[in-house]
């Protein structure tokens, strides 16, 4: 666009300038010629009185002169037939003089300026003389030049100028495609700084209102998530201990086999929810409130179902790289799988430290332990959904951490959930 919008101008001022400086040039050279006339004119006119009244001899004497003076030859025709001066035949142009007309006529040896005097005894006499082309056309060339270098000048700072204006076009153009490129990527920080024209500016805050406006109903879908998420894992982990106490073990089979699957599509559509924009899910909370409220939230399941819990929070805040909604996500997983994996009254540890750059959460429980071999998505003991440790992991990836999973000194799980840290936010 920028060299498209250079070649327009390029183009424009060459017609422009060619308009303009051809007519000028004709002009110039048209100038001169007249201005060469003017003076041959004038010095012709010295001669009249000369020839007019003085003899033959006085007048050849002083056309000599007037010829030695102006460079041009100077020719006298009396109407006897006399030629003093330069010798030269009788043109049209002094034969029609000699009838009493003064005229300027074109030859081919320039420009012919013939001057008709009357008072002589004999009749009409005629002074002649040529302007020649060199006299004619003198400084025109110069003239043309200067205006040759003019018009050059002023292309080239159309062109300075057009440049400047089409980067003031392109760039703000440039950094709109680049932010909605940033957006489409998922970056809906990206803002754009309006600039350039008043049309491009309101397209910039319009754009800017459209990531804004992006921004928060993301939000409100993550809130309403983890809303959703808070409200059903309790009421499903509390039907699955209900499930499980049943008497009569076809019923309680039949009852779990119900409320896991009940589990797997809840938690299936919440886990599609949060993670399909994964980009637009990073942020910053603090852990300690974080874990705090959850496991706040969680012991009073724990007191109806006979569990210790032990708690060991460092003083905050711990900043980290993870959206708060995110890590209730994952604390409510791994608190989850404690509930739903491990018999009544099996004590568990929720401990949070800041470890070097990175906040630890560890969550230990005395239960039955991990699984043999790898723990995968989807393959999980008592025909579960697999997807806690899954949500777990991916709050971890999300937030520059990791997931690490263990037996404890006690023979149960161990899960540590490690994010990375980030400097508190400034007041």
């Amino acid at each position: 666009m920028r060299g498209r919008l250079a070649l327009l101008v390029a183009a424009v001022g060459v017609l422009v300038m060619v308009a303009f400086l051809v007519p000028l040039a004709v002009l110039v050279r048209t100038v001169a010629a007249d201005r060469a006339t003017a003076r041959a004119t004038a010095d012709v006119q010295r001669l009249v009185a000369v020839v007019g009244t003085a003899t033959p001899e006085t007048v050849r004497l002083t056309v000599d002169q007037l010829a030695t003076d102006t460079g041009r030859e100077v020719t006298v025709f009396l109407a006897d037939g006399t030629v003093l001066g330069a010798r030269a035949a009788r043109t049209p142009a002094v034969v029609l003089a000699a009838r009493g007309q003064s005229l300027t006529v074109e030859s081919a040896a320039g420009r012919e300026v013939v001057v008709a005097v009357q008072g002589r005894p004999e009749g009409t006499g005629v002074i002649r003389t040529v302007v020649p082309p060199a006299e004619l056309g003198a400084g025109v060339t110069r003239a043309w030049l200067v205006l040759a270098l003019l018009g050059a000048l002023l292309v080239v700072v159309g062109l300075v100028v057009a440049d400047r204006l089409a980067g003031a076009l392109v760039r703000p153009i440039s950094a709109l495609s680049a932010v909605s490129h940033r957006l489409a990527n998922a970056e809906l920080d990206a803002r754009v700084e309006p600039a350039g024209p008043a049309e491009l500016r309101e397209v910039a805050g319009a754009l800017n209102h459209l990531a804004g406006r992006i921004q928060v109903l993301l939000r409100e879908e993550r809130e309403q998530v983890a809303d959703l998420s808070h409200r059903l894992r309790t009421p499903l982990t509390a039907l699955r201990l209900e499930a499980e106490s049943l008497r009569d073990p076809d019923d309680a089979a039949r009852l779990t086999a119900a409320v896991d699957g009940l589990e797997r599509a809840v938690t299936g559509v919440i886990r599609q929810a949060r993670w399909r924009s994964a980009a637009a899910a990073e942020g910053r909370c603090d852990a300690a409130a974080v874990v705090g409220e959850r496991v706040t939230f969680w012991s009073v399941l724990a007191e109806d179902t006979g569990r210790t819990v032990t708690l060991d929070l460092a003083p905050g805040p711990l900043p980290v790289r993870l959206g708060g909604d995110e890590l209730a996500a994952a604390v409510d997983a791994l608190l989850g799988n404690v509930f739903a994996h491990t018999p009544d009254g099996t004590p568990f540890t929720v401990r949070l430290a800041a470890e070097a750059d990175e906040v630890a959460l560890t969550v230990a429980d005395a239960g039955p332990g991990l699984p043999p071999g790898p723990v995968r998505r989807g393959v999980s003991r008592g025909g579960s959904t697999g997807l806690g440790l899954d949500i777990a992991e991916r709050a971890a990836g999300a937030g520059g951490g990791r997931l690490e999973l263990s037996t404890g000194a006690d023979g149960g799980a161990r899960v540590v959930l490690r994010l990375a840290a980030t400097p508190p936010a400034p007041q």
